[in-house]
C-alpha cells in the first residue's frame, strides 16, 4: 500500500471516529488508532480537505481535540432551540467566567475576587456540565487545589483554545468595560494590553459580560 493510500485509509478512520462522538476526541485517543509513522495533525489536515465552503459542517479543534460543527453562516439558519433541564444562575455564570479568566484559579481566590463566599452548589452545578476541572495544587501552605475549564467548556462557547476568549481591546471596543469597577487583583489573563494607563480591570460582572458577549445564552445544556 502506497504511503498516500494508507494516509487516506486512517483519515477516513479519523473522520469516523470524530463523527461519531457526542463530544470533542482528544489527539491522544486518535492516536491510538494510527502507526506509528503517521502524526494526528497531518492526518486530520487531510480530513479537513474534505469539507470546504460549500459543506454544511466543518471540522474544528477544540482545545487539543477535534469535533463537526456546523458552519457558522448554516447554523443561523437552522435556529434551533435545545430544550434545557434547568437555566444556569447568575452565581454560576460568575463564577465560571472568573475560572476562564483566572485559571489556574483556587477557591479562595475566586471568593476573593467575588467578595462574598462560594456555596458547594455553585461549583457542583459547573462540574455537572463538566465546563471546570481540577488544575493540580498550589505549592504553597495547604496546597490548595486549583481549577480550570475543560474542553468542554471550549466546545460549548465555539472557543478553539481560551485565548479566544474577549480580551481587554474586544472588552473595552463592546462597552463592557467602564471606568471605577472594582479591580480584580488576580487579574493577569490580559496584563500589558491595557497600553493606555487606564485604570480599567474586570470584576465579576464583567466578566459574565464577557462571556455573554462570547455567546453564552443564559441556559445551560441538558
Amino acid at each position: 500500500m502506497s504511503s498516500l493510500d494508507s494516509l487516506t485509509e486512517y483519515a477516513a478512520t479519523l473522520e469516523a471516529l470524530v463523527f461519531a462522538s457526542d463530544k470533542p476526541v482528544l489527539d491522544r485517543e486518535l492516536q491510538h488508532h494510527l502507526p506509528d509513522h503517521l502524526e494526528v495533525a497531518d492526518v486530520m489536515a487531510a480530513v479537513m480537505q474534505r469539507y470546504d465552503a460549500t459543506s454544511g459542517v466543518e471540522l474544528c479543534r477544540v482545545g487539543d481535540g477535534w469535533a463537526f460543527r456546523t458552519r457558522p453562516a448554516v447554523a443561523e439558519r437552522l435556529q434551533q432551540h435545545k430544550t434545557v433541564e434547568r437555566p444556569l444562575s447568575r452565581a454560576a455564570l460568575e463564577v465560571l467566567a472568573i475560572i476562564a479568566y483566572h485559571q489556574p484559579i483556587t477557591r479562595a481566590e475566586i471568593e476573593e475576587i467575588r467578595g462574598i463566599s462560594l456555596s458547594k452548589g455553585t461549583m457542583d452545578i459547573l462540574l455537572e456540565l463538566t465546563w471546570i476541572k481540577p488544575r493540580g495544587r498550589r505549592r504553597t501552605p495547604g496546597r490548595p487545589l486549583t481549577w480550570g475549564t475543560s474542553p468542554a467548556f471550549l466546545d460549548h462557547f465555539g472557543l478553539s483554545d481560551i485565548t479566544d476568549l474577549p480580551g481587554m481591546d474586544d472588552l473595552k471596543a463592546a462597552g463592557l468595560l467602564r471606568k471605577g469597577q472594582i479591580l480584580g487583583t488576580l487579574m493577569d489573563h490580559n496584563a500589558g494590553d491595557d497600553e493606555d494607563g487606564d485604570d480599567d480591570d474586570l470584576d465579576g460582572d464583567l466578566l459574565e459580560d464577557a462571556l455573554l458577549d462570547a455567546g453564552y445564552d443564559g441556559e445551560a445544556d441538558a
